[in-house]
């Protein structure tokens, strides 16, 4: 498949040369998928298709998903290939297929924070019975609960848990749950689960309409006449692009250390307010950016969510594609999806 007849046909390349070995394991193999349908992943099921034409790998992949026919319906040149079978059913209570599955990706999202664990308890069991070799289990930065002002990152054997009065409380345990079950998996079967604790990325399929920060900066460039920042801009973020995350997250499952959680997100801090200059540059440098209030008076150090890095870069792994780059191929994809 050339770049000229894909949309990310530059991103899809980008991952291949940073994945280079890795993927002979799949030859022949058939792959199942939780949450295939969410930014992840279709970024891994993407990945995966156009690794499976390049290298002929004749793997078969089957998404599960709650609503099959509105995902055939909004992407459909994933849903007809070929090598993609759609599965409608939910993480919690899916019917099992036949056969053998080698890797499994579990990469759900539940509606309801709850259900991430039984979930991934049901996902697992099928894994067990079903031949898996490797699993790979998303969880989220939000396990670490609050970053400390004074914690420049989290690192994976920080201690903190998330605060009872934290609105994301509940999904934090709950991926915390799932990690737990997926280290008794690899300890008591032949299921190598392999746990990366996502924190915030940027590209196509994401979300613009979801309340991420730089999602809303990008529509407001594309749509509205300024950007809009909700707060005061200090708070600390920092963003790697899907590209990078796929090859990181395929690295991970492949070549991680069993039951073993991995930060995946960039180590480079940046403002809110900056990342709003930033897309509001990129985008074309006419729209103005508009703070919602001014930093208060008090010199306290900023709000600040930001992954130490240095357990993934164990795998070789690096941030390859730079903010503005990043910032810059999304909003390319978003305009001309328009």
């Amino acid at each position: 498949m050339s770049d000229s007849h894909h949309p990310l046909g530059s991103d899809m390349r980008h991952v291949m040369l940073h994945t280079e070995g890795l993927w002979d394991e799949l030859r022949g193999r058939r792959v199942f998928v939780t949450g295939g349908t969410g930014f992840i992943g279709r970024w891994l099921v993407e990945s995966l298709l156009w690794a499976n034409d390049e290298l002929a790998l004749h793997a078969r992949v089957l998404v599960l998903s709650r609503h099959p026919d509105a995902f055939a319906r909004v992407c459909a040149r994933l849903a007809d290939h070929p090598a993609m079978t759609l599965l409608r059913g939910d993480c919690r209570t899916f019917d099992y297929p036949d056969g053998e599955y080698s890797h499994v990706l579990h990469l759900a999202k539940e509606s309801e924070p709850a259900a991430s664990a039984p979930g991934t308890a049901r996902v697992l069991e099928f894994a067990e019975t079903h031949g898996t070799r490797k699993l790979l289990f998303t969880s989220s930065g939000a396990v670490y609960g609050g970053q400390p002002r004074d914690r420049e990152r989290l690192r994976e054997d920080y201690g903190g848990m998330p605060s009872p009065e934290d609105r994301h409380a509940e999904y934090a345990l709950a991926k915390q749950a799932g990690e737990r079950l997926c280290s008794a998996a690899s300890a008591d079967s032949q299921v190598r689960a392999k746990i990366a604790r996502c924190f915030t990325f940027v590209g196509p399929y994401m979300d613009f309409d979801a309340g991420y920060a730089i999602g809303n900066f990008i529509r407001d460039a594309v749509r509205a006449d300024s950007v809009q920042v909700s707060g005061d801009g200090t708070p600390l973020r920092s963003y790697l692009y899907a590209a990078d995350l796929a090859v990181w997250l395929w690295t991970i499952l492949f070549a991680g250390e069993d039951a073993v959680p991995y930060n995946v997100g960039s180590p480079d801090p940046v403002s809110i307010g900056d990342v709003a200059r930033l897309v509001a540059r990129v985008a074309g440098g006419t729209t103005p950016v508009r703070m919602a209030r001014a930093p208060g008076p008090d010199s306290a150090p900023p709000e600040r969510y930001i992954p130490d890095t240095s357990r993934v870069a164990r795998l070789g792994l690096k941030v390859e594609i730079g903010l503005e780059d990043a910032v810059r191929r999304t909003l390319n994809w978003y305009r001309s999806t328009l």
